[in-house]
């Protein structure tokens, strides 16, 4: 899944809410290189950052969203309002990707009459406020947890199981120790037989291992991808896409040998 960032405060440099003819050449760019589906989001949910309104919001995607019309790919919109969701999925999204898992007022109601896949993602707080102090007992069975709720509540509203995806959220209200935690035992996630998504690309816990810069962070996200694809992650979101591709074969090639 390679990340387009329509943001002007994306944390990992990227953002490219002001040049959508830039946006469009790279995300034309990512699916050269090998990727599967794009995730393009319009509002920053980078810790710290503060709500972009919906009209805003829809400035920056939907000119970008009708232009790859037609692409090849799914489109995911990584988006958390249902007039965003709704608007989103008239426009040919094919994916809506939830940070908070449809628990916004009227989210769960926007996407549960149509035939969209839906990633659920475990966030404890909001991005402005989530790396306060994070603490969980267990996080891995925490978050778990959640998710499980999560997909409950969507099937009693009619979501088939066959539309969702789970995504542990790195970095979203966890600390680093947390995030490797998560990691290690990242095949925990799996146990409620659902696709899970990992997405580790260039995050500050990266920085914090290896002290790279976030424009210097390739290898550790590769290395992460990597990591998290062998327990069981069947969607990897990632900025570098030819790179990641690469390391899977490698490890792919090794397995089917």
């Amino acid at each position: 899944m390679g990340i387009v960032n329509l943001t002007a405060d994306s944390f990992s440099g990227d953002g490219l809410a002001s040049d959508t003819a830039k946006a469009i050449e790279h995300a034309h760019r990512q699916i050269g290189e090998g990727a599967e589906m794009l995730d393009i989001g319009a509002e920053s949910s980078r810790p710290g950052a503060v709500p972009t309104s919906v009209e805003v919001e829809l400035g920056r995607l939907l000119p970008v969203l009708d232009a790859l019309t037609g692409c090849g790919v799914p489109i995911s919109v990584d988006t958390y309002k249902p007039e965003v969701m709704r608007a989103a999925l008239l426009h040919g999204a094919s994916m809506i990707n939830d940070i908070y898992a449809l628990r916004m007022p009227g989210a769960l109601a926007a996407v549960a009459d149509s035939d969209c896949a839906i990633c659920l993602m475990h966030m404890r707080g909001e991005p402005l406020t989530m790396q306060e102090n994070p603490v969980y007992t267990d996080v891995v069975t925490e978050v778990r947890d959640f998710l499980q709720s999560r997909v409950n509540l969507a099937r009693t509203a009619g979501i088939a199981s066959d539309r969702l995806v789970l995504d542990p959220g790195f970095g979203f209200g966890k600390a680093l120790h947390h995030n490797l935690e998560m990691l290690r035992r990242f095949a925990e996630f799996t146990v409620i037989g659902l696709p899970v998504l990992a997405g580790i690309s260039r995050k500050s816990m990266l920085g914090a291992i290896t002290s790279r810069t976030v424009e210097d962070r390739l290898a550790a996200s590769v290395a992460a991808a990597l990591l998290a694809a062998q327990r069981g992650a069947r969607l990897l979101r990632v900025h570098d896409v030819a790179q990641t591709r690469d390391a899977l074969a490698i490890w792919l090639a090794l397995e089917n040998q």
